[in-house]
C-alpha cells in the first residue's frame, strides 16, 4: 500500500495525530516501567525460601528480667515441645525468614580485606536446625552436637570462641568461589580467624530485603546452641493440617513449663502467615500497578477509537469516492489500520526513550535496577495490538459505507 496519502492526511491533522502519538508514548513509557516493577515483585514473591513454609510455626517469647539459667530453660522447653503430638522437630534460632530485620555479617576472603566480598545474614543453628526448617543440604556435612558453641560463650568477653566451621548457601559459595568446590575453603567472618566451609545448602532466604533481590540468598549458618532469650523464638515443624493445633498446644506447654516468660501473641503464628504478611506490600503494589496499566491501556484505546471514529466521519466522502473508483472494503480497512500503525510506531519510539528516562529517575531515587531491554518489545507489541484492535471497529464501519451514500452530497 502507498503510504504517501496516509502521511499527507496525517500532516493535515497535525494536532489530533500529535495528541495520539503523545498518548501512546506516555502509555508506552509507563507500561514498560510498570511491567518491570511488577516482574521484580513477582520474582521476589516466587523466590525459594529453602524452608518448608507450610509445615512451620513460630512462637516468639521474651524473658521477664534476666534469666540466669536460660540454657537449662531452653533445653527443657525444647524437650517439652518435641514430645507434643504432631511435632516433628523443634529448634531455636536468632532469627527466622519473613521478618523485617536480620543479623548480618561481612564475609571476606582475606584477613586484611578492607571491603567485604559480600554481606551475608547469619543464622545460629543447633543440630536440629536443618531438620526443623526443612533446609536441603546439597554438599558436605552439617554440624555435630560436639561442634556447637554455647550461647553463653558468645557473650563472655574473657572466653575466646573458635568457630569450627560454617554452612553456606549455594549462592554464597558461587559468589565466593565461582566454579570451584567451596568445601574446606577458608573465609573470614566474626574476626580475623579463618573459618572453613563444611557444608552447602541449596537455599536459605535472608529474613529481610537488605541488599536487594540478588543478595536474598546470601546466608550462612554458624554452630551456636542459642538460648530462648536470643531472638526469643521457637521454631516447630509439624504437618500442614496440624499447624494451628500444634501452635495452641505448644504455647500452652511453654506457659506451663516456665512462668518467667511472656509469649508475644501477635508474633506467634504459622510461617505461611509470616510469609503472607511479609509480601503484603509487594502484592498490593502488583495490584496497584496492574490497575494502572489496565487503566492506561483503556484510556489509550478509547482515544484511538475516538480519533478513528472522528476521522471516519470527516472523511466519509473521501472514502465513498475511493469506493466508487474501485477500492475494496479490505483496502479501506487496511488504510485505517496502516494509519494507526504509523502513529503507534512513532509513539512507541518516543515512549521507549521516555521509558529509559523514567527508569533512570527511579534508579536514582528508589534504587531500582536498570530496565531490561526485554520489556521494550513487550510494551511495543502490546500497544501495536491495542492500536489495531481499537481502530478495527471504526475501520470496519468506514469500509461498510456504500459509495452512493458517502458521495450523495458531492
Amino acid at each position: 500500500m502507498d503510504i504517501r496519502p496516509i502521511l499527507s492526511t496525517l500532516l493535515r491533522h497535525k494536532t489530533a495525530a500529535a495528541l495520539i502519538v503523545l498518548e501512546i508514548a506516555l502509555t508506552c513509557a509507563i507500561i514498560c516501567n510498570a511491567l518491570f516493577m511488577v516482574g521484580e515483585r513477582l520474582a521476589q514473591m516466587r523466590e525459594p525460601s529453602g524452608i518448608v513454609v507450610d509445615e512451620l510455626v513460630r512462637i516468639q517469647i521474651i524473658p521477664v528480667g534476666n534469666d540466669a539459667d536460660a540454657a537449662a530453660q531452653t533445653r527443657s522447653d525444647l524437650q517439652v515441645l518435641r514430645e507434643l503430638p504432631g511435632v516433628r522437630a523443634a529448634t531455636t534460632s536468632n532469627q527466622v525468614p519473613f521478618v523485617n530485620s536480620s543479623w548480618n555479617s561481612g564475609v571476606n576472603l582475606k584477613p586484611d580485606q578492607q571491603q567485604p566480598t559480600l554481606s551475608a545474614t547469619t543464622y545460629m543453628g543447633d543440630e536440629h536446625f536443618l531438620d526443623a526448617f526443612g533446609v536441603e543440604l546439597v554438599a558436605g556435612r552439617y554440624f555435630t552436637s560436639d561442634e556447637l558453641i554455647p550461647h553463653a560463650a558468645l557473650s563472655d568477653p574473657d572466653q575466646e570462641v573458635t568457630i569450627p566451621g560454617v554452612v553456606v548457601t549455594r549462592a554464597v559459595a558461587e559468589r565466593l568461589f565461582p566454579g570451584a568446590n567451596p568445601l574446606g575453603k577458608p573465609i573470614y567472618v566474626w574476626g580475623d580467624t579463618p573459618v572453613s566451609i563444611i557444608g552447602v545448602v541449596e537455599h536459605l532466604v535472608r529474613p529481610s530485603s537488605l541488599g536487594g533481590p540478588g543478595a536474598r540468598q546470601y546466608s550462612l549458618i554458624v554452630p551456636v546452641r542459642a538460648n530462648y532469650d536470643l531472638g526469643g523464638q521457637y521454631i516447630i515443624r509439624t504437618t500442614p493440617e496440624r499447624r494451628q493445633e500444634v501452635l495452641a498446644s505448644a504455647s500452652d506447654a511453654l506457659r506451663a513449663n516456665g512462668p518467667k516468660r511472656i509469649i508475644i501473641e501477635d508474633n506467634t503464628k504459622t510461617f505461611r502467615e509470616l510469609r503472607d504478611e511479609y509480601y503484603q506490600q509487594q502484592r498490593s503494589m502488583v495490584w496497584l500497578l496492574g490497575i494502572v496499566c489496565i487503566a492506561l491501556l483503556l484510556i489509550t484505546a478509547l482515544g484511538i477509537v475516538g480519533l478513528a471514529s472522528f476521522w471516519v466521519q470527516q472523511r466519509s466522502k473521501q472514502i465513498g469516492i475511493r469506493r466508487a473508483l474501485g477500492a475494496t472494503r479490505g483496502q479501506i480497512l487496511r488504510y485505517f489500520q496502516t494509519e494507526n500503525f504509523i502513529l503507534a510506531t512513532i509513539g512507541i519510539a518516543i515512549g521507549m526513550i521516555l521509558a529509559f528516562g523514567i527508569n533512570q529517575l527511579l534508579m536514582g531515587r528508589y534504587e531500582l535496577p536498570r530496565l531490561p531491554l526485554v520489556y521494550l518489545p513487550v510494551g511495543a507489541v502490546a500497544l501495536w495490538l491495542l492500536g489495531q484492535l481499537a481502530v478495527l471497529g471504526p475501520a470496519r464501519r468506514a469500509a461498510a459505507v456504500p459509495p452512493a451514500v458517502a458521495t450523495r452530497s458531492v
